[in-house]
């Protein structure tokens, strides 16, 4: 038969959005958190925003241009893989190693993998944390107009008092989109409203770890410590629009509540007894690699299906 022929039962569900529809959506979710990123360090941050969206886009054409394949940037998946990539990274960051970030994440986890819904984790986390391993140095620094020093997170590892009232406005050291959790919400909320997410991950998600900090973290039941590590690490910007991705998340409603419970843990693991005060990025690449894993047990059964008694399998 045809390639051009797809047979399928009815019903045949047809939406309106397309997957340039979708991740304009994203686009301007993100907004918020890349112009605050823009204000609050200045044209570095711009410089870089661009400079790993242009990456991101150029590896994506270049690499359908040498196998032959339809070009798919028109899709703008590479653009907001771009833009997640750029807000994960300090504004301090040499221009050139945000591009060799743009590169791997499309290369390497996106393309090489068969494109956009085939890589089996999130691009721009990807390409985060093969940063953070080849310019720990740089990746971790943030030395930049006010906000000069450490993170935060690693100030409360040390054992030093922070300012959550800063931390959720963004008046502090960090990436470029991690500081402002208010800006991160604004966009979240935009996405809830469009359809784009539902809460499921996102609930799941800082629901687990705050019953984790509470139990682990050492401070009890102290509202500014739990304040501090939720609007700290990126953990907003990780729960709302990069684990909510669709192509690395489970499509389950009972997968995408575990999925969440996962990140969660892994979150709280890593920050708590990890050598890292962040862990976002790996917790959710590491909830990506258990997806298939969860869908397996999590896939809702047919209907009229039953599970066959022990006599039937034995042939009695």
């Amino acid at each position: 038969m045809s390639d051009f022929y797809h047979v399928s039962s009815s019903p045949h569900v047809r939406a309106k959005d397309t997957t340039g529809r979708i991740m304009l959506y994203v686009i301007i979710g993100l907004l918020p958190t890349s112009l605050f990123g823009i204000y609050n360090f200045g044209y570095k941050a711009l410089i870089l925003i661009l400079v790993t969206i242009a990456s991101c886009v150029a590896s994506e054409w270049v690499f359908n241009k040498i196998v032959h394949k339809k070009n798919t940037i028109g899709d703008l998946s590479a653009v907001v893989t771009g833009l997640l990539l750029a807000l994960n990274l300090p504004a301090t960051l040499p221009w050139w190693q945000a591009v060799l970030g743009g590169v791997f994440a499309i290369v390497v986890v996106k393309m090489l993998f068969g494109g956009l819904g085939q890589n089996f984790m999130n691009p721009a986390l990807g390409a985060r944390c093969f940063l953070l391993i080849a310019f720990a140095a740089n990746m971790t620094s943030f030395e930049i107009n006010a906000y000069t020093g450490a993170t935060p997170l690693a100030a409360m590892r040390a054992g030093e008092a922070v300012n959550a009232m800063d931390m959720l406005i963004g008046r502090t050291a960090g990436t470029i989109g991690e500081t402002s959790a208010i800006a991160i919400l604004i966009g979240a909320i935009f996405l809830i409203l469009m359809g784009v997410i539902d809460l499921r991950i996102p609930a799941s998600y800082i629901i687990t770890f705050v019953i984790f900090i509470l139990l682990f973290g050492g401070y009890g039941f102290d509202i500014n410590y739990v304040t501090a590590q939720l609007c700290g690490g990126g953990l907003m910007l990780g729960a709302f629009f990069m684990a909510t991705d669709y192509v690395t998340s489970p499509i389950t409603p009972r997968g995408q509540i575990l999925f969440g419970i996962c990140c969660g843990i892994f979150t709280g693991l890593f920050r708590c007894f990890g050598a890292n005060a962040e862990g976002v990025s790996f917790a959710i690449i590491l909830s990506n690699i258990l997806v298939p894993l969860i869908e397996k047990y999590t896939v809702p059964r047919a209907f009229g299906q039953v599970k066959e008694s022990k006599k039937a399998e034995g042939g009695k």
